[in-house]
């Protein structure tokens, strides 16, 4: 079995403004629309807050395959902010008791406007994961499930989707 990386690195390029990633990365409306769907809400200050909770949606699917979700299922802090062009924060993944046993590991946002394409951004995100097997496991996704299990590659996707045409892979806007 391959060990997982402790680094992984995503990019994306989307035509939209620096502004309007930033405010889908860290507002809850925006993020409760694409993804996984779970509001994410930013203290965006050094040592502030980070939660995402659960959504009804969540709770339903994890009790008809016998487990419970907890209210917030990623939790961390802020340790960098500086909008609209770097967020750097812990992150942990609450609702699989593996990856809340692991520590926090930590997620990167990256917003760069490009000088030769006017209009398009290049969002990269980078995971460093020393410590948390699992939650590398989940987060690199699976290239054979089709929705929910593609981990950050998919939510990226689906975040470019929702800035470019107002809708998400799954049918919101």
């Amino acid at each position: 079995m391959t060990e997982p990386l402790t680094t992984q690195v995503f990019r994306v390029w989307i035509r939209s403004t620096p502004e309007k990633i930033w405010t889908a990365i860290t507002d809850p409306e925006w993020t409760a629309k694409y993804g996984y769907a779970a509001p994410a809400h930013f203290d965006l200050r050094p040592g502030g807050s980070v939660r995402y909770d659960a959504t009804e949606e969540m709770r339903s699917f994890a009790k008809e395959n016998g487990f419970e979700v907890p209210d917030v299922v990623v939790d961390g802090e802020v340790v960098e902010a500086d909008p609209p062009r770097l967020l750097k924060q812990t992150w942990r993944m609450l609702m699989d008791p593996t990856t809340a046993a692991e520590p926090f590991t930590t997620l990167t946002y990256l917003i760069e406007e490009l000088k030769s394409q006017p209009g398009v951004c290049r969002l990269t995100l980078t995971h460093e994961l020393t410590g948390a097997p699992a939650t590398s496991t989940m987060v690199a996704g699976s290239p054979l499930d089709e929705a929910g299990g593609g981990g950050w590659a998919w939510v990226l996707s689906d975040l470019k989707s929702l800035l470019e045409t107002g809708t998400a892979m799954n049918g919101q806007g």
